[in-house]
């Protein structure tokens, strides 16, 4: 089945955890959106798409964007009522196309809460029921060694360091290439 019809009929998954829940964005997370991403600290270890400062036009075109996608899935992390960060899986395309990218961000204000490591086991677990990809991965900054310990946890490993490729902020970083494999997942449930 062509992986790309199979997203645009599936409903956005509702995921509940314990203390916590993965959700379609909804327009009304407007005001929550610009609340907790406007951040320098949570902006520095995204791609520049993510604006500092985040302003409420960001936050509409973003809402706008979402909910015209139909490619991938895209989530809202709520925390106690209100879109505190996200969550996202991006499928790749031609010979790349059982390869799934996840990324994700979270308020300062719920971080070392293990949220995150939480958020992203429930979204491996869903890719790998529920779609067709085999591969995941996530390509972290150098300076951000929080989120290489929330993909460890989850049992992506790295797999390359790309030496220099990045430039945020007016320093050039490297990016650590971190990846999961369905049969490695699998078989650490099973084991």
């Amino acid at each position: 089945m062509n992986r790309v019809l199979y997203f645009r009929k599936m409903q956005l998954p509702v995921i509940d955890l314990l203390h916590f829940k993965l959700r379609p964005w909804h327009p009304d997370d407007a005001m929550a959106l610009v609340k907790h991403a406007n951040n320098p600290r949570v902006a520095s270890n995204l791609r520049d798409g993510f604006p500092y400062p985040y302003t409420l036009s960001d936050a509409k075109k973003w809402l706008k964007m979402v909910g015209d996608n139909r490619d991938d899935i895209i989530l809202a992390i709520e925390i106690n009522g209100e879109a505190a960060g996200g969550i996202g899986l991006h499928g790749l395309k031609d010979v790349y196309r059982y390869n799934g990218e996840i990324g994700y961000w979270l308020s300062e204000k719920h971080w070392g809460r293990g949220i995150m490591s939480d958020a992203v086991a429930a979204m491996v677990e869903h890719a790998f029921t529920k779609t067709s990809w085999l591969r995941l991965f996530a390509c972290i900054y150098e300076n951000n060694p929080s989120s290489m310990r929330v993909l460890e946890k989850n049992g992506f490993k790295p797999e390359a360091i790309h030496r220099k490729a990045v430039m945020k902020e007016g320093k050039l970083m490297d990016e650590h290439l971190y990846a999961l494999l369905k049969d490695q997942w699998t078989t650490a449930l099973s084991g």
